[in-house]
């Protein structure tokens, strides 16, 4: 297995860990952790792709991550929507 595979495999696989626990109620989609997951899987997948040289993804997990991270800075970050 190439570097790539392996970060690409944990990106991915911290992805889906986050929609499944999102499935599951276990840790609903925009809290903390959960976008800490996004971030750190989707950053990690975008690096992969880059390492490979496949564009369309590295755009796709570069934003994925970007979107992830700027939620932390939205407000009520974690509570009831107004």
């Amino acid at each position: 297995m190439t570097t790539s595979e392996i970060i690409g495999t944990i990106g991915v696989s911290l992805l889906l860990l986050a929609y499944l626990l999102d499935l599951t109620g276990r840790l609903p989609n925009g809290k903390p952790v959960s976008l800490a997951i996004n971030a750190l899987g989707a950053g990690l997948a975008c690096v992969s792709a880059y390492m490979i040289e496949f564009w369309p993804f590295v755009v796709l997990e570069g934003v994925w991550a970007a979107v992830s991270v700027a939620g932390f800075f939205r407000p009520n970050l974690g509570g009831t929507p107004s």
